[in-house]
């Protein structure tokens, strides 16, 4: 009798390669290459304050940290020591009291639905433009419309009634708009806007030139199409519609929109609403009854400034992501790279070629706008 015991043949170790920013694992490297050159990871991303990961968006992360399958020990200091407007971890309990107090802001008071004539800012536009680049770069206004309808149906988007803010919620344009076309639902129960209010109203070309005169900041069209110039941010929830119901066009550029940027998006990348992010971010409610259009600007300008003064780390080798920011553009970091030279790099090392897919706001803080 064989007095050598048997013993099973070892199960193999199979290698498990661990995405550096989301922690998902793959068995094989290129398998962990294409998820990096699809998922465009970057510093800019929401980020977990326990474990470090990186989520595509902020809805994403709330998912993480206090969602159905949220992860408990994440979940557990979030609950202690989180703000959960901002999503930052904080090192204790009276640290984050005193900054819930800062972070959780009032509700701006509404203008309301008086009739009243244009208000323009006694500040003479062309005196701006020695004001409009700081140490930060481009001055941001925000904008939004009310809107009618026209048509057979009321279908149709009348801009009826226009509010521009500058970045210190001050009133620089408020106005109500003379339609085109005869009105055919005055939607009032969300405008609050009736026939009286529009019958003296500014003709939509005299809006147009005012706006663009404080868009524009002196600079000529040409200067704003090439590189900006001196010409301002504008901020906004739904800007495209906004623009279009004003018959006008803004480089896409210098457009900073709370409805299209990513981390603000739900986690399938559709737009949230201004109502959501407003409470979910700022802490107060809007659009109760009537949209106040000052009330929804100051909502739009606080959470482009909220994410504006995000502090990311620098990133390596193409950290000043281009203003004109192409797809093209971000996989170039990948294309670049042969793909021995990816496959002998460590999950670390992708991390860093990595590039995100839009346009961090962070960056305007920045001194100097890289075009």
């Amino acid at each position: 009798m064989d007095s050598e015991t048997e013993h099973p043949p070892k199960t193999p170790i199979t290698t498990r390669h661990k995405c550096s920013a989301c922690f998902k694992q793959y068995k094989k490297k290129e398998h962990l290459i294409e998820h990096m050159k699809a998922s465009y990871h970057s510093v800019h991303q929401p980020k977990c304050g326990v474990c470090q990961k990186h989520c595509k968006c902020f809805e994403s992360l709330r998912e993480h940290l206090i969602g159905p399958l949220r992860k408990a020990n994440c979940s557990m200091i979030f609950a202690e020591r989180g703000c959960n407007l901002c999503m930052k971890i904080f090192d204790s309990p009276n640290s984050l009291s005193e900054h819930k107090e800062m972070c959780r802001l009032l509700a701006p008071a509404p203008l309301g639905t008086m009739i009243m004539p244009c208000t323009e800012s006694q500040i003479d536009i062309s005196t701006l433009s020695n004001l409009n680049y700081n140490n930060r770069g481009p001055e941001a206004v925000a904008i939004d419309c009310e809107m009618v309808g026209g048509g057979s149906d009321g279908s149709l988007d009348l801009c009826a009634r226009v509010c521009l803010i500058d970045e210190g919620e001050n009133l620089i344009f408020h106005t109500y708009v003379q339609p085109q076309i005869p009105v055919t639902n005055y939607r009032n129960e969300i405008t609050g806007i009736t026939e009286e209010h529009l019958r003296d109203a500014m003709p939509l070309k005299e809006v147009q030139e005012r706006l663009l005169q404080i868009l524009y900041n002196g600079e000529s069209i040409g200067r704003l199409r090439l590189d900006g110039g001196k010409a301002r941010l504008l901020v906004g929830h739904g800007l495209e519609q906004d623009l279009d119901c004003l018959r006008m066009n803004y480089p896409d550029h210098l457009l900073r929109d709370s409805a299209k940027y990513h981390p603000l998006m739900k986690t399938n990348l559709v737009s949230h609403s201004l109502k959501y992010l407003t409470q979910s971010y700022l802490g107060y409610d809007i659009q109760s009854g009537v949209h106040d259009p000052f009330e929804d600007c100051v909502s739009a300008m606080r959470l482009y400034k909220r994410m504006r003064a995000q502090e990311h780390c620098m990133e390596g080798i193409g950290t000043s992501v281009a203003v004109h920011h192409t797809q093209s553009l971000i996989t170039k970091s990948f294309d670049s790279q042969r793909a021995k030279e990816l496959e002998h790099m460590t999950p670390d090392e992708l991390f860093k070629v990595s590039r995100s897919n839009y346009r961090c706001w962070c960056l305007d803080s920045r001194q100097t706008m890289q075009i």
